[in-house]
């Protein structure tokens, strides 16, 4: 059993991920501060499932690594706007 941690934005990610895992939270980190995203007080979330490990942060973006391709896969949340047919 792995147990899973929690660190800030911008610190430094656990030692024992994989290293592409690391760099598609860097990735990520990047992408915010290029777009001036306000992340005081966000953290991302490590746990492990089936013994891979599953990145979270607190917007809801996910990093799930793929063991087989020794692949990171970024998977962001998707803002809905609002149409006539929404109920209000």
């Amino acid at each position: 059993m792995q147990l899973g941690t929690r660190w800030a934005v911008g610190a430094t990610p656990p030692e024992n991920l994989p290293e592409v895992v690391s760099y598609a939270v860097s990735t990520v980190e990047e992408e915010l501060v290029a777009t001036d995203v306000a992340t005081d007080g966000w953290r991302w979330t490590l746990t492990w499932l089936e013994g891979r490990p599953v990145v979270e942060l607190d917007d809801g973006t996910v990093v799930r690594y793929n063991p087989q391709e020794d692949s990171a896969t970024i998977t962001q949340p998707v803002e809905q706007q609002a149409t006539d047919y929404d109920e209000v």
